[in-house]
C-alpha cells in the first residue's frame, strides 16, 4: 500500500521522502529548502537546533539530518524532554548504577551511551531543568560524566540535535535558559515554517493522510478550498487529526464540507464574510446580500460563503431572516 500511495503522490506532482520510518510529504519550495539545508548540515558534525511551532515537523527534519550524516549507519536515539520529570530525565539521559535510588534494581546505560557514535535527538530542549542544563553544557564541552550513583566516568561520541517551539535566544537573554548552552546547541539553526506559510503542502498532506486511512478517498473542491484557507494553529499534527476524522465520517468516496470540523467551517465563514462585507457591514446584512445575489438559492449562497447549507440555515434562523423578504431588499 505504501508504494501505491507514493506513486499516487508522485503522479499528482507531490514529493514524498522517508527518514527513519517517518514520512514527509510536500509540494512547497519552503519545505524543499529546509530539507536541502538538512542535507547540507548532515555532512557536518555541528550541533543543530531545529526551531518551529508545535506539530510543524521538527522531528522529521532532525531525522533527515541523521539520514544525511556520516553516522547514519549508527544509532538514532530520541526523547522528549517534557515526557519525564527532572529526576527521571537525568537517569534516562545519563544512566544509573544499581542502588542509585529507590527502584534502581539494576544498572542501566543512559541515552548518551546508547547513542554513542550516532545521533541523540532531544525534543523540547527549552523545558530542560536548569541543573540538567549545566550537565549538558559540560558534556558538549567534551567532559566525561558519571552515571547516577556511579564511580566510573563515561565518555561518549554523540552528535546532538535538539528542537524547541520556544524562542531560546530570548529565553537565554531573560535568564530562563543558559546563554552558554544556547550558544553550544545552536551552532546551526534550522527553522521549520508553520503550515499556514506553506499552504501548497495542505493538499498533498491531506491526500497522504486520507490514503493511509481509506485508500481511494477523494476531497471535494470546496472542502479542499476550506482546508487550504484555514490557518492550522496545530500545524501538520492538526491536519492529520482532521484528515482521520474526515475519513471516518465521509460518505461514499468523497470528503465534503460537512465532514470537516466546525472550527474549519467557521473560519471559512468568517473569512468569507470579511470578503463580502464593506465598511464594517454586519454579519446579518452580509448573509442577506449573498442570498440576494443568489436569488435565495441557499445551496449557492452557502458555497459563496464557504459554509455548509445546514450552517447557513442555522444563521438564517438565528438572525431571524426571512429569505423571501430579505432577498428582495438591496443592502
Amino acid at each position: 500500500m505504501r508504494e501505491r500511495m507514493k506513486e499516487h503522490l508522485i503522479k499528482a506532482g507531490y514529493e514524498k521522502r522517508e527518514y527513519l520510518d517517518l514520512e514527509v510529504v510536500f509540494a512547497s519550495e519552503r519545505m524543499r529548502a529546509v530539507l536541502r539545508q538538512a542535507e547540507q548540515v548532515g555532512a557536518s558534525n555541528a550541533t543543530v537546533l531545529v526551531t518551529g511551532e508545535s506539530g510543524s515537523g521538527k522531528e522529521v527534519i532532525a531525522r533527515a539530518i541523521h539520514h544525511y550524516s556520516t553516522r547514519r549507519a549508527k544509532s538514532w536515539v530520541d526523547i522528549n524532554c517534557t515526557a519525564l520529570p527532572e529526576n527521571l530525565l537525568e537517569s534516562e539521559l545519563f544512566g544509573h548504577e544499581r542502588g542509585a535510588f529507590s527502584g534502581a534494581d539494576a544498572a542501566k546505560p543512559g541515552l548518551f551511551e546508547l547513542a554513542n557514535e550516532g545521533t541523540l535527538f532531544l525534543d523540547e530542549i527549552g523545558d530542560m531543568d536548569a541543573r540538567l542544563q549545566v550537565k549538558m553544557l559540560r558534556i558538549l564541552d567534551g567532559a566525561d560524566y558519571y552515571r547516577l550513583g556511579g564511580v566510573k566516568k563515561v565518555r561518549v561520541d554523540v552528535r546532538l540535535v535538539t528542537a524547541t517551539n520556544q524562542d531560546l535566544k530570548s529565553a537565554s537573554e531573560q535568564g530562563r535558559f543558559r546563554f552558554d548552552l544556547y550558544q553550544r546547541l545552536s551552532q546551526i539553526r534550522l527553522a521549520v515554517p508553520p503550515l499556514r506559510e506553506r499552504q501548497e503542502d495542505v493538499e498533498p498532506l491531506t491526500m497522504h493522510f486520507l490514503e493511509s486511512q481509506k485508500p481511494g478517498l477523494r476531497v471535494s473542491a470546496e472542502a479542499m478550498r476550506l482546508l487550504q484557507s484555514y490557518s492550522w494553529p496545530g500545524n501538520v499534527r492538526e491536519l492529520r487529526n482532521v484528515a482521520i476524522r474526515a475519513a471516518v465520517f465521509a460518505q461514499n468516496s468523497e470528503v465534503t464540507v460537512d465532514d470537516l470540523p466546525e472550527e474549519i467551517r467557521q473560519h471559512a465563514f468568517t473569512s468569507n464574510l470579511a470578503t463580502f462585507s464593506l465598511l464594517g457591514e454586519a454579519e446579518r446584512g452580509a448573509i442577506a446580500r449573498v442570498l440576494e445575489e443568489t436569488q435565495g438559492h441557499q445551496v449557492r449562497a452557502a458555497q459563496k460563503l464557504g459554509i455548509s447549507r445546514r450552517t447557513l440555515q442555522r444563521r438564517i434562523k438565528s438572525y431571524g431572516l426571512s429569505v423571501e423578504r430579505e432577498v428582495s431588499v438591496r443592502i
